[in-house]
């Protein structure tokens, strides 16, 4: 359960103002048509992140476990420092009308959460927990509960969010969780 717990909170929180919450955004703009979008929201971060929970857990059985702390916390501090700087849309959704709302997200979504700060955190997690499905159970939900909000509510949600207030929030999660991993690592011997 403090996988799950751990997951959900530290993905929703990284998630505000996050380049795929904005991509949100404009997929719920230009197709409004909230349900398909949350379906390919839900489809592309549960591909994403078990192929990065995948990669995260095999490389947590490679290390020992004070090796695997230190790197996780390090991860995190490293995530709350990038947390802090707020992330822009570059590039909206392919403008091609023959994409259904679902596949545009799906493909959308998918792609952007690549190196993501989000697919970081499901990988470090999965090598700190031992419950797969926990971590990403818990890091889609997070991203569902960061990004249903602004799909179902759009534009005048989006600009009611302290976001910088929130970003604060989210980095000192990380630096939180980061140093209570580094502690376990080191503060043990």
């Amino acid at each position: 359960m403090e996988a799950f717990l751990i997951s959900i909170s530290t993905v929703a929180i990284a998630e505000m103002g996050d380049r795929t919450q904005l991509l949100a955004l404009v997929l719920a703009a230009r197709y409004r048509k909230p349900w398909p979008i949350i379906a390919g929201i839900l489809c592309a971060t549960l591909a994403n992140h078990a192929v990065a929970g995948l990669i995260g857990a095999e490389a947590g059985k490679l290390l020992t476990p004070a090796r695997l702390d230190a790197v996780v916390g390090i991860s995190m501090i490293g995530m709350a420092l990038w947390t802090l700087k707020p992330d822009q849309l570059d590039e909206g959704p392919e403008k091609s009308g023959r994409a259904s709302a679902f596949t545009a997200t799906l493909i959308a979504f998918f792609l952007a959460e690549i190196g993501d700060k989000t697919q970081i955190a499901t990988m470090a997690l999965a090598a700190a927990y031992s419950n797969l499905a926990a971590v990403v159970a818990g890091t889609t939900a997070g991203m569902l509960v960061a990004n249903v909000p602004v799909v179902l509510l759009g534009n005048s949600f989006a600009d009611r969010l302290p976001l910088r207030a929130i970003h604060i929030a989210a980095s000192l999660l990380f630096f939180a969780l980061g140093t209570l991993f580094l502690w376990r690592a080191f503060g043990n011997r």
